[in-house]
Parts: structure tokens; C-alpha cells; sequence
């Protein structure tokens, strides 16, 4: 009888079944870590998307960013005429750095740059009809503009320079005449075809020429339009630094040494030297009128008994 009374409130160490009882427990702790708990408190891990699903909002990404560096930063044009032999041939592709002139930069003389059309410049060329596709890649900047009317010269004269160039003669920039040996094209002259000046070029404004002279439409071909032939800064979309494409012909496009020549910059550098007088000039009669009052103290002390 007392056997049966403890047995009501002891369980034996071993019963039937007991193990087997234990090990599903078991497996069920296990499962709450890795999976879903068997009162579905847990989460199961998540399985990573397939490629196919993160695709489109890659390329959502990726044409964001190519709009953005098409307007801020780099922007690819393709050159349409032989203008600018043999500097540049017609089809190569340039990269433009349209960032510097968020920061106030401004064209120089001997920097190739890309302009909008001032007016009536290309009024002589054929319209171009890009397809639907042509144009969505070009206004994320993918490819070329094809419908823009944009040209590309070399700066060479800025805003305050006065410029000419006589039959026969080399182009003059302040006096100093450049040799473009380095990048005009073999066996053209400088301005045979269409000499001109002096010009006196408009602050704000740039004076530009092709490379290929006997092929080129550019400042010299437009004076009787307003500006007189010189493009404004706010028309430039900036400067083109280096070919691309194709690659064999890929280059930068440096400024010729002959735009570093002493003295081209004499005009502008003669007012910091005006400003520097200026500035001098009350320090020094400050200074004398200092002088003169000390001395003028002094003899007063001397004669005082």
C-alpha cells in the first residue's frame, strides 16, 4: 500500500517512451534557433533575392547616375566635321568636363571647349532626326547628342585681349603673335582666307578658331552677328580634356606652350601692379606724414627751456 502511495508523487528514472520524448524535445529547442519554434514565436531567416529581382532597380540606379554626371560633372560629344583636324577627326568622341564651371571657372586661351550655338552660326546644317532610343541615351548622357547644336572651336582670345591676324601673318594676343605650328593643320596658314582685327574682345566673351583653318566657320565668319563673332562665357558648356573614342585615338588635349608665353597676359597684368599702387600709396603718406609730426614734436622739445 505504501508503495502505491509514493509512486503517486515520483516518477521512476526510466519510463517507456521517455527518451524518445526527450529527443523531440530536443530537436524542437534546436529548431528554435535556426527556425520557426513550435509556438511559432521565432522567424525563419529570409532567403535573398534572385538576380532577376534586384535587376531593374540596378539599372534605375545606374541611368540616375549617368544623368547626374552627364549634368554635373562629364558629358561625351561626338565631333561632326573636320573643323578641328587634326586635333580632332570627325567621329572621334570627347570627354567634357562640365564640373569647373559650377565653381566660376572660365574659358582660356588655348583650351578646346564646347559652346551651344550663339545664334545663327549653324543655321547652314542639315537637321538631324534621332530615333527614340538615340535620345533617351543621349539625355542620360550615354551617347552623343545628335539634336544639341553645339560646337567645339579653341579659345583663342578671352574677355579684355585684343586680337588680329593680317594676310599672311601669324594671329596676334596682345601683341605677342602665337606659333600654332603644334596643332594647326599641315598646310593651312593662320587667317589667309579671312584675316581680321585688331579686335578688342568683350569682357565675359572668347574669340574662337578651328584648328583647321581653311575649314573652319568660326569667330572670323560671324562678326556681322551680335557679339561681333566672340561667344559669351554662359554659352560654353566646357572644356574638352581628352578623346575617348575610338581608342586609337585616345589623347588629352593640353593647352599649346605657345598661350604661355611671357607677356601674353600683359594686359590683365598690368592691374594687379595698379592695384598694388594704389594699396602703397596711403601707406606710404601715412608713413611721411607720421615722420614729419615726430620731427616737428621733437624740435618743439628742443627749444622748450
Amino acid at each position: 500500500m505504501a508503495v502505491g502511495a509514493r509512486s503517486g508523487h515520483e516518477e521512476p528514472e526510466d519510463r517507456p517512451g521517455r527518451s524518445g520524448n526527450a529527443g523531440s524535445a530536443g530537436a524542437a529547442d534546436h529548431a528554435g534557433i535556426d527556425g520557426e519554434t513550435p509556438d511559432g514565436g521565432g522567424r525563419a531567416a529570409k532567403k535573398p533575392r534572385s538576380f532577376w529581382k534586384e535587376l531593374p532597380l540596378l539599372i534605375v540606379i545606374a541611368l540616375v547616375l549617368a544623368l547626374l554626371i552627364k549634368t554635373f560633372l562629364v558629358q561625351a560629344f561626338s565631333i561632326p566635321s573636320d573643323s578641328m583636324q587634326d586635333t580632332l577627326q570627325r567621329g572621334d568622341r570627347v570627354l567634357v568636363d562640365k564640373l569647373t564651371p559650377w565653381f566660376g571657372s572660365e574659358p582660356e586661351r588655348g583650351e578646346v571647349v564646347v559652346f551651344h550655338d550663339p545664334g545663327g552660326w549653324l543655321d547652314d546644317t542639315p537637321e538631324v532626326h534621332p530615333n527614340a532610343i538615340q535620345k533617351v541615351l543621349s539625355f542620360i548622357g550615354l551617347m552623343p547628342s545628335a539634336e544639341e547644336k553645339d560646337l567645339i572651336k579653341r579659345v583663342i582670345a578671352v574677355g579684355g585681349d585684343t586680337v588680329e591676324c593680317k594676310e599672311n601673318g601669324p594671329v596676334v594676343v596682345n601683341g605677342k603673335a602665337l606659333d600654332e605650328k603644334s596643332f594647326i593643320f599641315p598646310g593651312n596658314t593662320p587667317c589667309n582666307d579671312q584675316p581680321f582685327g585688331p579686335i578688342k574682345v568683350p569682357e565675359g566673351r572668347i574669340w574662337v578658331m578651328g584648328d583647321h583653318r581653311q575649314d573652319s566657320r568660326d569667330s572670323r565668319y560671324h562678326q556681322e552677328l551680335p557679339g561681333g563673332g566672340t561667344v559669351s562665357n554662359d554659352e560654353v558648356v566646357g572644356r574638352a580634356f581628352v578623346v575617348a573614342w575610338p581608342i586609337s585615338r585616345w589623347a588629352t588635349l593640353p593647352v599649346p606652350k605657345t598661350f604661355d608665353q611671357p607677356g601674353l597676359n600683359a594686359a590683365m597684368g598690368a592691374a594687379p601692379a595698379a592695384l598694388g599702387l594704389a594699396g602703397a600709396l596711403p601707406l606710404v603718406l601715412w608713413r611721411r606724414r607720421r615722420i614729419t609730426t615726430t620731427a616737428g614734436r621733437a624740435r618743439t622739445t628742443a627749444g622748450t627751456p
